[in-house]
């Protein structure tokens, strides 16, 4: 877990019973940060692994926790007091993002965010994280990809990031709403959301399942742990930039799907049974961020290599089957 110094004073988190959210809240108490905490608890996946990510942080004197919706809230009472907005709450998934259910991704994404800032230009809060996605970009012309780059998302759900993107833009510039966008390149790491790939792979690998691979497996990552992204928001919270900045957090390695299968299998010491399916609507072969920006901007550098942020995650599974009912 990753542990900063000094606390932010009082944050506000969203979606904070989810991977990300609940990671950053629990970092966030140990630095002797307040933090309250909103997650509208939905079925985007199972609410009890949601609730499972809260144990740690309810029992917390410095901790209170809001099961609210962001578009139906009002959201002005919440931020009285808070220094810094941590906005992670979002209906996540490429796949999942196609047909009826858009509908449901443009609620939470944008109307979710635009509410937020809206309700942020009445309240002095320092600064605003919005945790955004490198499914903006798409199938890039290059790589790695830099923040100037054309923005092309090939999914609904990376249109609606990108939609939630301007919006921050666009409350910066008009009403000085101090935004920073972090566009994460594919998070892993303990909590990790079942429907994710590390998840599903070690799972298989434990549980001597079947994992199903989206293509060959020769597609590329840049896989980010999840501490390292925390470090990202918290150096973001703080960092003298301009409202309305972009930055890419991405890093640790650039690896190849079929690569992370050896690397689990190694891990485990169990093989990963698999099957190829077709290349799902939205999925993009690789990904890749240049991250120069976030180092002068926010003198911050991916610290997790692959292979130690494999373990941490497997070790997790690991004790999570030893506190699963059968």
């Amino acid at each position: 877990m990753v542990d900063h110094e000094g606390g932010l004073g009082s944050a506000l988190v969203t979606g904070c019973a989810g991977f990300i959210g609940s990671t950053l809240a629990e970092a966030l108490l140990g630095s002797g940060t307040r933090v309250v905490g909103i997650d509208a608890v939905t079925n985007s996946y199972a609410s009890e692994l949601k609730r499972a990510n809260l144990v740690a942080l309810r029992d917390h004197p410095a901790f209170e926790m809001h099961e609210v919706d962001l578009v139906d809230a009002d959201l002005v009472p919440f931020l009285d007091g808070i220094d810094v907005v941590f906005h992670v709450a979002g209906l996540p998934g490429v796949r999942t993002s196609w047909g009826e259910q858009f509908a449901e991704y443009d609620r939470t994404n944008v109307l979710g965010t635009q509410r937020l800032l809206e309700a942020a230009r009445h309240a002095p809060v320092r600064r605003i994280v919005f945790s955004s996605s490198s499914s903006v970009y798409g199938d890039a012309e290059r790589y790695p990809v830099v923040e100037t780059d054309l923005p092309a998302p090939r999914s609904p759900y990376g249109v609606t990031k990108l939609a939630a993107e301007h919006l921050c833009n666009l409350y910066a510039a008009n009403f000085g709403v101090p935004t920073v966008s972090l566009r994460y390149f594919t998070v892993y790491g303990p909590r990790q959301r079942p429907d994710l790939s590390f998840h599903r792979i070690i799972e298989a690998a434990l549980g001597g399942g079947t994992f199903h691979m989206f293509g060959t497996g020769e597609q590329r990552r840049q896989f980010t742990y999840v501490d390292d992204v925390v470090s990202a928001n918290v150096l973001a919270a703080t960092a003298d930039v301009a409202p309305g900045t972009v930055v890419n957090i991405g890093g640790g390695s650039d690896s190849s799907m079929n690569e992370v299968i050896a690397l689990v299998e190694s891990v485990t010491g169990r093989p990963v049974a698999r099957v190829d399916d077709p290349v799902a609507a939205g999925d993009i072969f690789r990904t890749g961020a240049d991250v120069t920006r976030a180092r002068a901007l926010l003198g911050w550098s991916p610290k997790t290599s692959i292979d130690v942020g494999i373990e941490a995650q497997v070790a997790w599974h690991r004790r999570r089957s030893l506190t699963t009912p059968a």
